[in-house]
């Protein structure tokens, strides 16, 4: 997936509602998880992503700082976010409990 003619977020936009079920792609472009909902506002926003598992059951949930995403829409509109994490890096964090 080519991201760079995909339209970046504004701050305004980075909310709970608008991030959360978005799907997060790592270095290779490879699906690595998905938005489970957010803690706090912010640039100290919390993304707490769900990783691994099977539509979403077995996923494990790891806690990532909102600055660490780069959050933007496709061409469909869809909202989904980079980063340079692996799959393999947040199934090496701690889980998160709320």
């Amino acid at each position: 997936m080519n991201h760079k003619n995909h339209v970046r977020l504004t701050e305004a936009e980075l909310t709970p509602d608008l991030l959360a079920e978005a799907t997060i792609y790592g270095p290779d472009d490879e699906d690595i998880g998905s938005v489970s909902h957010v803690h706090g506002s912010g640039s100290m926003a919390q993304v707490i992503i769900d990783v691994g598992g099977f539509l979403g059951i077995g996923a494990k949930p790891v806690a990532v700082p909102l600055s660490q995403l780069d959050f933007m829409r496709n061409e469909d509109g869809e909202v989904h976010a980079v980063t340079s994490w692996t799959k393999d890096q947040l199934k090496d964090m701690p889980e998160h409990h709320d």
